[in-house]
C-alpha cells in the first residue's frame, strides 16, 4: 500500500519540488497552500505523514502542529517541519509544539526521502 504525504508550503515551487521528490519515492502527495488548508485537508484525506513549511500567511506551521498535536485523531501523526529558518529557537520551538522532526531547507531528494521513511517507521500507527 502506497503511503501518503500531505505536502504544506505557501509557495507553489516549494511545493512542487517536494511532491517531485515524494513521487519518485513512491508515495502518494496532497498538496495544502496554507495552514488553514492544511487543517482541513488533514480531515479529509487522513495522510500518514505531513511535511510541513514554517513560516506561511494565516497560521504559521507551529500553529498548526500544535493544533494537530491537540486532537485525538492527529496527535500521533509523524510531522516533518522543513523550513529555512535554521536558527536555534524556531528549530527548539518546532520541536516543541510536537514536530516528530524539524529539517532545513535547502534539502537533498536523498535526505528528505531518508527522513520521511525513518519517520514512518518510527510511528506504529503507519505500520
Amino acid at each position: 500500500m502506497t503511503q501518503s504525504v500531505l505536502v504544506v508550503d505557501d509557495e507553489p515551487m516549494a511545493r512542487t519540488l517536494l511532491r517531485l521528490m515524494l513521487v519518485r519515492a513512491g508515495f502518494q502527495v496532497t498538496e495544502a497552500e496554507d495552514g488553514y488548508d492544511a487543517l482541513a485537508k488533514v480531515k479529509g484525506i487522513r495522510p500518514d505523514l505531513i511535511l510541513l513549511d514554517v513560516m506561511m500567511p494565516g497560521i504559521d506551521g507551529f500553529v498548526v502542529c500544535e493544533t494537530l498535536r491537540g486532537e485525538t485523531e492527529t496527535s500521533d501523526l509523524p510531522i516533518i517541519m522543513l523550513s529555512a529558518k535554521t536558527d536555534l529557537n524556531s528549530i527548539s520551538k518546532g520541536l516543541q509544539v510536537g514536530a516528530t522532526k524539524y529539517l532545513t531547507k535547502p534539502i537533498s531528494p536523498d535526505e528528505l526521502t531518508r527522513h520521511v521513511r525513518d519517520a514512518l517507521e518510527q510511528n506504529p500507527l503507519v505500520n
